[in-house]
Order: C-alpha cells, then structure tokens, then sequence
C-alpha cells in the first residue's frame, strides 16, 4: 500500500496547480488501499503564515480531501534537520558558506560561461577552497554561515545510485546538475532539500508525487538518501498546471486561486473537471 504526501508551504493561496498536484497524491494512494498524508512546509519563516494554513485545509476538505492527524509540521521538527546536518559534518561531507546573494551575483557576473544547472547557475565553490584554519576563523568570528553539500565529494562516497520514476522511467543519479546546493540556511538548520528527504523518511513514505519542475531535485535528494541511510521511496513526476502564456502557476496568480474560484461559484466537481 502506497504511503503519498501532500506538501505545501503556507505561503500564499492554493491554485490550480495545487489542486492537480494533490489530487494525484490522493489518486495513487487511493489505487491501493494507501495513505494520504497532508504536510505543512512551512521552514519560510518570514513568508509562512498560520492563516494560510487554515485556508489551504479548508480549501483542500472543500475539494474532498482526507489525511490522518496530527500534520507533520516542518518548524517541530528542526531538531531532527539538524541531527542529520549534524552527521553530515561528522564525515566532512558539507561546508560552511559565507558567501551573499550579492557576492555571488558579482563573482558570477565576471566569469563567462559560468556552469548552469536547471535552477540557474551553480555555486562557484567560492567557500569550499577555504581552508578549515580559515572556516574556524570566521566561525569564530560570529560569522553566520550557510552548510553546502560538498557534492563531489559526497558523489564519490556514495557511489552509483540510480532510482526510478514512474512517469520518466530510470535514472542514473547525477547530482553535480545541482551543484553544492545550500542543506542549512543561515538562521535555520534546514533547507528545502535536507528537510523534504528526513520528513518523507520519517513519514514512512512510499511514493513522492511533485511536479515535473522538481525532477532534477531528485538527482540530490537521492545522495542525501544514500548518505543518511534513508530508505528510498519511489517517485511520480507529473505535469504542471500552466497560464494562458504557457508558465507555471504560482500563488501570485490570485484569479485562478481554489478561495477565488470557489467564491466565483466552482464546484469541486468543476475543480477536478478543470485539471484533468
């Protein structure tokens, strides 16, 4: 039996797209007898709000959606992200990174050709050529850094992984597309990335159902997985949900919200008719 969550981040109004993205969720757990599971991502401390939550629940009941309690909230559980940080460290697998947005974006400006991955263009390893004198200096000193996988290394340590999705087919992981990608962020011992492999592990979940937007993700979450010794879940990528000019939807796209369009007299039937 399948064990699928749903996982969004308090920030904003449910769209379209979340809508599509929960009903597949629900639709593979259903298909045999699993569980749904609701998650609340909400790490984004400055952005997420409790009164998004209570709206994204009472917009997903609407819907017809069901998931056992208590939800599993990212903010309860920092101790466990930082844990597994924690054991990163031990094995010299990550790395303090002091580096700005406003650096990089300097540093970056003046090399051409600068290596890109699917999110844009990678970390440059400006903070991982430090010496361990010089990172303890600056530790020392109060700076707050960012924890960045050391992903070469960690690739190597872990050796070939490969895993497998059900919409895509298999693949070999290949984690440098991402590069050293941030696991801590400075004032909070978590990232998207560290978090979403500790909760699914912890959660027991089965199969990841997220949009295609995250597949290249999965290249990182899978060496993560390896690294901590997480059992692996098998994963369904599957289309996004896209505007009249061919993007993806995002919250700021306040008409095609589920309060806005249920306000406007849709029916959940309506919902589901309109992301099929």
């Amino acid at each position: 039996m399948s064990v699928t969550r749903f996982a969004p981040s308090p920030s904003g109004l449910l769209h379209l797209g979340h809508a599509l993205a929960a009903h597949v969720a629900w639709e593979a757990a259903q298909s045999d007898g699993g569980t749904f599971l609701l998650r609340i991502e909400d790490i984004d401390v400055t952005r997420c709000k409790p009164e998004y939550e209570t709206m994204l629940k009472e917009d997903l009941r609407w819907l017809g959606f069901t998931w056992p309690e208590p939800v599993r909230r990212q903010t309860e559980h920092l101790g466990a992200y930082a844990a597994a940080l924690e054991r990163l460290k031990e094995r010299g697998l990550v790395y303090p990174c002091f580096c700005t947005r406003a650096m990089l974006q300097r540093e970056l400006a003046g090399v051409l050709n600068a290596p890109h991955g699917p999110e844009g263009p990678l970390y440059p390893g400006t903070c991982r050529s430090l010496s361990a004198g010089e990172r303890e200096d600056r530790l020392d000193a109060g700076e707050a850094p960012s924890w960045r996988l050391d992903t070469g290394h960690a690739a190597k340590e872990a050796g070939p992984l490969t895993w497998r999705d059900r919409n895509h087919g298999s693949f070999t992981a290949a984690p440098e597309l991402l590069g050293d990608v941030i696991l801590a962020r400075k004032g909070i011992a978590t990232s998207y990335h560290l978090s979403v492999v500790v909760d699914d592990a912890a959660q027991g979940v089965t199969l990841v159902t997220r949009g295609e937007d995250l597949l290249p993700c999965t290249h990182i979450h899978r060496l993560l997985q390896a690294l901590l010794c997480l059992p692996v879940p098998g994963w369904a990528h599957h289309r996004l949900m896209l505007d009249d000019e061919g993007r993806r939807l995002a919250k700021r796209h306040d008409a095609l919200s589920l309060r806005a369009l249920r306000e406007a007299g849709r029916t959940p039937g309506g919902i589901r008719a309109m992301i099929q």
